[in-house]
């Protein structure tokens, strides 16, 4: 008899793939500060200089993209501190997803959840800040 927790056989795909998306959360969140630092040193030299806009918008597009591969690991890390009680699959009944809800609910109020869930949010909320603020061109007066 095996010890430890079981894990179904629908569910342990995607736990072992959020357990591999995990690990890389390190490696993902330092290409993200990368992209910013790229970003910020072109936007710098641009106030100097008048550089292509094209450039500007390709940095400001790897810095989202590296945000979303940052915030997708994250997101893997917080399910992963969950459990394999919280992840609910098609082929479950309506009985199973829902239970699946109440744990996901349950676990996030957990001490060694939240960490994770604070860092999604500061995640998405720099990305938003990004989207929202970053302008790769002059206004134009209308």
């Amino acid at each position: 008899m095996p010890l430890g927790h079981r894990v179904s056989k629908d569910v342990a795909g995607p736990y072992e793939a959020d357990r591999a998306l995990a690990g890389e959360y390190r490696d993902r969140l330092a290409a993200a500060r990368d992209a910013e630092r790229a970003l910020r040193a072109a936007q710098a030299e641009n106030r100097d200089e008048n550089r292509d806009p094209a450039e500007l918008r390709s940095l400001s597009a790897a810095f989202d993209r590296a945000l979303v591969a940052a915030i997708e690991a994250a997101e893997a890390s917080e399910r992963i501190a969950m459990g394999p009680k919280v992840y609910a699959t098609d082929a479950q009944d309506a009985k199973a997803r829902r239970a699946a809800e109440i744990a996901r609910r349950k676990a996030k109020a957990r001490p060694a959840v939240r960490p994770w869930t604070a860092e999604v949010d500061r995640l998405r909320t720099a990305r938003e800040a990004h989207k929202l603020s970053f302008r790769t061109r002059p206004a134009v007066a209308v």
